[in-house]
Parts: C-alpha cells; sequence; structure tokens
C-alpha cells in the first residue's frame, strides 16, 4: 500500500469518479491511476470502487471506510509536512483562500496588503467561487481558508470561526421615489424592481426570509454573484439593487443613492473555515489575525480543541464582533 494510491482513490471521489479529470488534475495519466487503483484492490482484496464496464460506477461500503481513513492519512502526511516547514521555513510558503467576490473585493485588500507586506515570501493563491464550491474547497484540502456568509454548515469536516457582522444597502439612481421617503419599508421596497444576488450568495438567504416573514413576494427582476454588476443594471435603470453595504463606496458611486436598510433585514456573519485536523502554520494564525482582530492564536487553538461547531458557536456567543 502506498501514499500514492490513497492519494488516487481520494481524487477519484473528489472529482465525481472521473477518472480522466483525476489525471488532469494530478498531472498524470488515466490508465497509470486505474492500474494503481487496482493493484490496491487486489492487494485488500476487495473492490473500492464499483464498476460499470470500464467506467466506475460507484463508491462500495467498504470503500466508503477506506477512503475515509485515507483522506485522514494524507492529511496527516500534509500536517507532518507542515510541521517540518514551520521549523525549516518559517516565513516562507503558500496560502490558499477560497472566498467570493464580494469578500475578495471589499473586505479582503486591505488586509491581504499587510500581510503580503509582512510574509513577502508566502505565496496568495485567491479562489473565487459560489459558498458551496468554497466550502468543498477547504473540507477536501484544496483550499487552507473558506470566507463567506453561506454555506459553510453544509460540511461538518469544517471549523468556522465568526469573522465579523454586516448588512445591506438600498442603491437607486438619484431620482428614485425612494430617495424622497424618511425612512424605507419593506412594501416600499416590495413597490419596485430589485436587483440582488442570487440565492445562496452573500447573504440573500434572510433577503428572503424578510420578505417572507413580512408577505410580501418581491419583484426580483435580475440577480447576480457580484454586487458591481448589480450596481451596473441598477444604474441601466433596470431596478433597485440590495447589496452588501461594504459593496458601496462615495468615490466609486457618486452617481447613485445609497439608503440603509438594516432595519430591514437581520445581519448577516462572514466566517472563515478551515478542514478540522489542520496544522496552521505562524503566518495562518496571523492571516486569522488580521482578517478578525479577535481571533487570537489562543482563541483560534481553543476553538481547534471543541468538539462540534454548537461548542464553538457558544464560545464565541458573547464575542463583539466588528461590523461593516
Amino acid at each position: 500500500m502506498k501514499l500514492q494510491q490513497l492519494r488516487y482513490i481520494v481524487e477519484i471521489l473528489n472529482h465525481n469518479l472521473n477518472v480522466s479529470a483525476t489525471a488532469e488534475s494530478l498531472y498524470t495519466s488515466q490508465p497509470g491511476i486505474s492500474k494503481q487503483v487496482r493493484m490496491l484492490e487486489d492487494e485488500l482484496g476487495i473492490q473500492i470502487f464499483a464498476r460499470n464496464g470500464k467506467l466506475l460506477d460507484a463508491v462500495t461500503p467498504a470503500g466508503q471506510e477506506i477512503i475515509k481513513i485515507a483522506q485522514q492519512m494524507l492529511a496527516h502526511t500534509d500536517a507532518i509536512k507542515a510541521i517540518a516547514a514551520e521549523y525549516t521555513l518559517p516565513n516562507q510558503g503558500k496560502l490558499h483562500i477560497a472566498t467570493t467576490h464580494t469578500q475578495a473585493r471589499y473586505a479582503l485588500p486591505t488586509m491581504i496588503k499587510a500581510f503580503t507586506k509582512r510574509y513577502p515570501q508566502v505565496t496568495l493563491h485567491m479562489h473565487q467561487g459560489s459558498p458551496e464550491q468554497i466550502s468543498e474547497a477547504a473540507a477536501k484540502g484544496k483550499a487552507d481558508f473558506a470566507i463567506a456568509t453561506e454555506a459553510l454548515h453544509l460540511y461538518q469536516d469544517l471549523i468556522m470561526l465568526p469573522c465579523y457582522h454586516w448588512n445591506r444597502s438600498i442603491i437607486a439612481p438619484p431620482d428614485h421615489p425612494l430617495g424622497q421617503l424618511a425612512e424605507v419599508t419593506l412594501t416600499d421596497l416590495g413597490n419596485y424592481p430589485i436587483i440582488t444576488y442570487v440565492h445562496g450568495f452573500t447573504g440573500r438567504s434572510e433577503l428572503d426570509k424578510a420578505f417572507n416573514q413580512a408577505g410580501i413576494r418581491p419583484n426580483v427582476v435580475f440577480t447576480a454573484t457580484d454586487a458591481d454588476v448589480i450596481k451596473t443594471y441598477v444604474r441601466m435603470g433596470l431596478g433597485v439593487g440590495v447589496v452588501a453595504s461594504m459593496a458601496v463606496t462615495k468615490e466609486q458611486d457618486s452617481d447613485l443613492i445609497c439608503l440603509p436598510a438594516q432595519h430591514l433585514f437581520a445581519p448577516s456573519t462572514t466566517k472563515i473555515g478551515f478542514r478540522k485536523g489542520t496544522f496552521l502554520r505562524s503566518y495562518m494564525y496571523d492571516f486569522l489575525e488580521g482578517f478578525a482582530p479577535h481571533l487570537s492564536r489562543s482563541k483560534v487553538d481553543e476553538a481547534m480543541q471543541k468538539r462540534s461547531q454548537e461548542e464553538i458557536d457558544r464560545m464565541f456567543l458573547h464575542t463583539q464582533l466588528p461590523t461593516w
């Protein structure tokens, strides 16, 4: 049994049993992977994958147990390498961050500028995607940190730490009737076409929840994953926008009016997640604290010792989080 064989079966599962895609991601050949998997199955005397002709059709019950242990072994192998690097090259390494457009565009730049200045020999890689893609990347070890508001709770293999609260603003052309109101209500907002985020992105669930509880069906005419795209279509007159307040700046959006909406929608909490069992390098602790000052090394270590996410949530229940 070889670590390479274990990595192959884990990656095959990560690529939805597509051996060609697995081979491409690992920069090797499909026949080579298939041969190694067969050799591992012959050595163990069981099938890890059920087959339909030459195609892998499913993971067998025994295969599920084997892959689960293989994932743990590979994670421990990565941790051993990280420990060695911490002592031999403490200020060198890589940091993979998976996040959404809103976080990458508005929440992270200042912090990352300071981080790269402090750690010039740490290579940063930022991957943008949907909250589900981001969470999955961290759960599978493809990203060190996942930063998002939605979907992190779907993955039990992640430790999730709260970073900050944020809310929404309404944006519209300068002459829009909403701008004449002392305070916009949900009924007022529901009278106009709305442009906002796609379901599952940037706290969209809180917007839907507020309208549902009020018994109002909003006229959402256009959705996007990107606040800048939403602003573009607001400028075109397609509707009024509901976006994260952090995505509206006086410098770039002086041609729009920005109306507060924190009284309409419950605040959302952005969290940062990483895989359980991860060995955090010193620069990774510094990244966490730089992004969310209350996430000191001692606090992060304490959270990592908790047995469940519920215990972690209780740990931060009375922490005063920053607000955007």
